[in-house]
């Protein structure tokens, strides 16, 4: 984290997938500890995962330590809830895990459901200063269909979403600014993130080189694992393109194979968005995605953009 601060990377984001990587939290204090300039995000926390009280906790916590620059990214849940054979949350209990967690960080006394009753509930002494409450901690939602796009502009979020073309890329981000504007909210305040995974090409690397699988193909092979378990926990919105569908049908018979079979999620999410299992290394997933070859020198890429 600290090299990206010197490349001059403006925001560092961190998963919140809790049976693949290091706690997230911990990761941020980590960063946070050796830099002094980079934004540092959840992206994203997963409600589930933590109580609204916790991550309230742990997001003024993280903003002690690196003062007004802490971005609370959040969303229904992708990976860290399939991990456990999840599926995504509400947006109805999306919304409410916020008016809780945005509360208790506005010093405000919130009601919060636990334990099958309603408690009330604050930061009981911020003026210890362990915790900083005075710094905003900007609200960054990721949504990848219209509905949760629309609860983007009614909060008055910053947008996050998953790029996977500059086509759908193009009509997420006008919709996204059509929300905005229907919910009366200035556009020249707001942040929106793509997210997509990659590889830059070196000077006539081929992109199906050993070097461009193992960048690249992780972030193809989540549209496969997505594909391949939607009937039991959902989709995330990523259909199969017609012209690959027998390379899809060929990867679903693979995770038909994983065993113990009332969990095949075990596998599927294996090494997910971090590395190609041996079964996928020459897999379809990975020819999908390598293949045509973008144009020379190029490949995909991770962006932030305004």
């Amino acid at each position: 984290m600290k090299r990206a601060e010197e490349l001059g990377f403006t925001h560092a984001w961190f998963y919140d997938t809790q049976l693949l990587n290091a706690d997230m939290f911990v990761a941020m204090a980590a960063a946070a500890m050796q830099t002094s300039r980079i934004r540092l995000g959840t992206g994203v926390l997963i409600p589930s995962n933590r109580i609204a009280p916790v991550a309230a906790g742990g997001l003024a916590s993280l903003n002690a330590l690196a003062t007004g620059r802490v971005d609370f990214g959040v969303s229904t849940g992708f990976t860290a809830r399939r991990s456990m054979g999840l599926r995504a949350i509400t947006l109805a209990r999306l919304e409410e895990y916020l008016h809780v967690v945005q509360g208790l960080l506005g010093r405000e006394t919130v009601e919060w459901f636990g334990e099958k009753r309603i408690h009330k509930i604050r930061f009981l002494n911020p003026e210890l200063e362990l915790i900083n409450l005075r710094d905003p901690i900007p609200l960054h939602i990721s949504a990848f269909g219209p509905r949760g796009r629309r609860l983007t502009a009614k909060l008055g979020a910053h947008w996050m979403t998953a790029m996977r073309g500059s086509q759908s890329a193009n009509a997420a981000i006008a919709d996204m600014q059509t929300a905005w504007q229907d919910a009366g909210r200035d556009l020249k305040t707001l942040y929106a993130t793509a997210f997509g995974g990659g590889c830059v090409l070196a000077d006539g690397e081929p992109a199906d080189s050993p070097r461009a699988k193992a960048q690249a193909g992780p972030a193809a092979a989540i549209i496969f694992h997505n594909n391949a378990e939607e009937d039991e926990l959902g989709s995330i919105g990523f259909p199969a393109p017609p012209q690959f569908k027998a390379k899809f049908d060929a990867y679903r018979e693979i995770y038909r194979n994983y065993e113990p079979a009332d969990a095949r999620y075990l596998s599927n999410h294996r090494g997910h968005l971090m590395l190609l299992r041996p079964e996928e290394q020459e897999s379809p997933a990975t020819s999908f995605v390598l293949s045509p070859s973008p144009a020379p020198g190029r490949s995909w890429l991770t962006v932030c953009a305004r």
